[in-house]
């Protein structure tokens, strides 16, 4: 990634009130860019959009993505060169409760997305962000490459491989001149750090827990995914969207952001790495405990990406150990919970990142 690359860069970001959206917002704002965000307002509290202030570091557009006509008067508004899509529904288990807004969102979204570039004169790059879950998961060891096929169990899963779908038939219809706008779709593994307060997501049901008193109850514990730190695949998302510009429909294809291949681990160590990191950072305790009744519905046992190609062609590598993420994550929330300015952290566990950045493909 060139810091410079992105100074005045007009960026939007669809779901810039999210968690990785938040992250992703404040850190171009910092590389100078001019962000503009597209996203619904945040309903939940607490949340990272308005714990570190990101509205006042960004130009909002609060609406649907659902809605095409917003979309297109947004990115008409704005004249953005490059945009990241990140608006979705984000959960697995959300999608048991609400498959058909799942789909809507996640399918319909990323086509109205992509609907609305094709009307746009100024972008030069999208890059669309779907998930690991994208693929048809065999439950095997290896690592998914970006040739496997789509899949998907649940919904939310299925939306995503729906979404690359989306995405590869728009660039092949439509996007397939020169001159026509680069899209890529980006597939990152299970993202952890500050900010992140969604429901039925393991650290942030730990730190709710530990903030009431309460044990946590962990599901699936022997469970491995591709954890690892949010700036991580963002810098991925980064890298990707300067390569789109500069190299254009070389790179306008899928890509892998994971760990390294050794770094995969299970729910059950991530827990109790992170409630004991946790500890030493607050001074609280919190209790584990394994679930006795797992749910009812369909989780994947193994999980695990193939990086290989973002590390050949793109240079992009990961940075920071499992292990370095968990402790980033640990020392955000127990500024939290002590009340701290997270503003301030969140932008110097930034600055902390972005240290690591050159070293990347060296």
């Amino acid at each position: 990634m060139t810091p410079a690359f992105w100074e005045n860069r007009r960026v939007l970001i669809t779901g810039h009130t999210g968690f990785k959206g938040s992250w992703l917002a404040l850190w171009l704002d910092r590389l100078g860019a001019q962000v503009t965000g597209y996203a619904l307002a945040p309903v939940n509290a607490p949340n990272l959009f308005e714990l570190a202030g990101v509205g006042s570091h960004v130009q909002s557009v609060f609406a649907d993505i659902g809605h095409l006509d917003s979309v297109r008067n947004a990115i008409r508004d704005t004249c953005p060169e490059i945009v990241f899509h990140l608006a979705a529904q984000s959960l697995v288990r959300e999608s048991y409760r609400a498959p058909v807004d799942t789909l809507a969102t996640n399918i319909m979204g990323t086509a109205n997305l992509l609907e609305a570039v094709r009307t746009s004169n100024s972008i030069r790059a999208v890059v669309v962000v779907t998930s690991d879950k994208c693929y048809e998961n065999r439950e095997q060891q290896a690592g998914y490459r970006e040739t496997d096929p789509m899949g998907g169990h649940d919904p939310y899963s299925s939306s995503k491989g729906a979404a690359e779908l989306v995405a590869s038939s728009y660039r092949r219809s439509f996007f397939d001149t020169p001159e026509s706008p680069a899209i890529a779709t980006a597939r990152a593994g299970n993202v952890i750090g500050g900010g992140d307060f969604a429901a039925d997501r393991l650290l942030p049901d730990c730190v709710r827990a530990l903030a009431q008193g309460q044990s946590v109850s962990i599901r699936n514990p022997d469970s491995t995914r591709p954890w690892q730190f949010v700036l991580e695949p963002l810098a991925g998302y980064l890298t990707l969207a300067e390569r789109l510009v500069l190299g254009g429909r070389a790179y306008a294809e899928p890509w892998n952001f994971g760990p390294s291949e050794d770094e995969t681990y299970s729910v059950r160590w991530l827990c109790e790495r992170f409630a004991s990191v946790l500890a030493d950072c607050s001074g609280t305790h919190l209790e584990l405990q394994v679930a006795t009744n797992p749910g009812r519905h369909y989780e994947a046992q193994f999980l695990r990406l193939d990086i290989a190609k973002a590390r050949q062609r793109l240079h992009w590598q990961p940075a920071l150990t499992v292990d370095d993420a968990v402790s980033m994550t640990a020392s955000w929330y127990a500024e939290y919970l002590n009340g701290g300015d997270l503003l301030e952290l969140t932008l110097t566990q930034i600055e902390q990142y972005q240290s690591f950045v050159p070293r990347l493909g060296a």
